[in-house]
């Protein structure tokens, strides 16, 4: 479902030029490098899987915002438009998915976490990292977000862990930063 306003669309060209800093982090609890293919849900302009992209065969990102995905680099990712909550995707077709900065952006974070995992093949690594909701400077974002009208839903990482119904779950929070890690 697309949103009314595409709060993101009006953001794109600026966001592309924002880096990613956290890509030894994300290299680590996803178990990178691995060969096969990775899919950036929520991947907006590819920023992050810019940053990881030498470390897979192939990367997919899906996003519902035509804007941001606009400004991708398709010379090295596969942009698709589509929502998290049901993913364009084959059962069990990737080795690897990440969600970064984007699950509080999703309409229904069941069906989501259901469809990231459907996607996912045995044996493969799902990554979500999101701001940590326990932290007071992300209660302000969180805050500002609502003001804006962006419709954010942010989840404590326990919370996030429990949408989980199969899989070896961990997480790791530093820095303000949460990643939940599902091994299927």
């Amino acid at each position: 479902m697309m949103p009314a306003f595409d709060h993101f669309a009006a953001i794109a060209s600026i966001y592309a030029r924002v880096t990613y800093s956290k890509s030894h982090i994300m290299r680590e609890v996803a178990s990178l490098p691995v060969r096969g293919r990775l899919l950036d849900v929520g991947g907006g302009t590819g920023r992050v899987s810019s940053a990881i992209r030498d470390l897979v065969d192939e990367v997919v990102i899906a996003d519902v915002s035509f804007g941001m995905l606009d400004k991708a680099d398709r010379s090295t990712l596969k942009p698709v438009c589509g929502g998290s909550e049901s993913l364009p995707f084959a059962d069990n077709f990737f080795e690897r998915v990440i969600m970064v900065d984007a699950l509080h952006h999703v309409i229904n974070h069941t069906d989501s976490a259901r469809e990231m995992l459907r996607v996912l093949k045995p044996g493969g690594v799902l990554v979500i990292e999101e701001p940590d909701i326990r932290t007071f400077g992300v209660k302000l974002i969180a805050l500002a977000e609502k003001l804006l009208l962006m419709r954010s839903h942010f989840l404590a990482p326990d919370e996030i862990v429990k949408l989980f119904a199969e899989g070896e779950k961990s997480i790791r929070a530093e820095d303000g930063t949460a990643w939940v890690i599902i091994k299927k």
